[in-house]
């Protein structure tokens, strides 16, 4: 992401429509997995949800590791594998978005050379058109890049681009203005001051 580059903040109630929309998409194609694999970790809370949705008892998580904050690392690296048997079984891999596209390529190697699933179909919330990678499902489109900042993950992303102002800031009127004049974006007064408490 750049000093300038726009960003959205998804509400939790935006969320859950979201997963709620990827769900019920499924369910219409008769798409029914009996395991959902999470990519860690913005997947995790997407797939409990859509878990609950579809009525699947089994849930895995990997870890795939592409960003820290706002911070893009050179290459996407699996860190946890699958601990599941997914051999033979309809797989469901959900992410949170598909930006490059290259957590989705890694996570479903993997997952090939685990154990060969009956059935191997992909989620997101948000599909970017700029990914390498189109998931089977995803609930929005994004045409205009952005940087999506997800309610799970608001703290870590807002405490990144704290750290990384070329001119710190030491109030919160002062960085709410920043996000506003550089990201277009407006945040929950409380969740500002607790930026700032918990960098300190």
């Amino acid at each position: 992401m750049t000093k300038s580059s726009r960003c959205e903040l998804i509400t939790w109630e935006h969320f859950y429509k979201l997963a709620r929309k990827l769900s019920l998409a499924m369910y219409k194609a008769s798409f029914q997995p009996e395991i959902i694999v999470a990519i860690s970790r913005g997947g995790c809370i997407p797939a409990r949800v859509i878990c609950d949705y579809l009525d699947v008892f089994n849930l895995d998580v990997i870890k795939i590791e592409h960003y820290h904050g706002v911070h893009k690392e050179k290459t996407a690296m699996l860190r946890y594998p699958l601990s599941a048997d997914v051999t033979g079984k309809r797989v469901l891999l959900i992410d949170d978005v598909s930006d490059t596209g290259d957590s989705f390529d890694v996570a479903i190697q993997h997952l090939i050379e685990s154990g060969e699933p009956a059935e191997l179909k992909t989620a997101a919330l948000h599909h970017k058109t700029v990914s390498s990678y189109m998931p089977d499902y995803y609930a929005e489109i994004v045409h205009q890049w952005r940087w999506i900042i997800y309610p799970w993950a608001i703290m870590e992303d807002l405490r990144s681009i704290l750290e990384s102002m070329e001119t710190p800031v030491s109030t919160t009127e002062d960085f709410a203005r920043y996000l506003k004049q550089q990201h277009q974006l407006q945040v929950p007064w409380q969740t500002l001051e607790d930026v700032f408490a918990l960098s300190i």
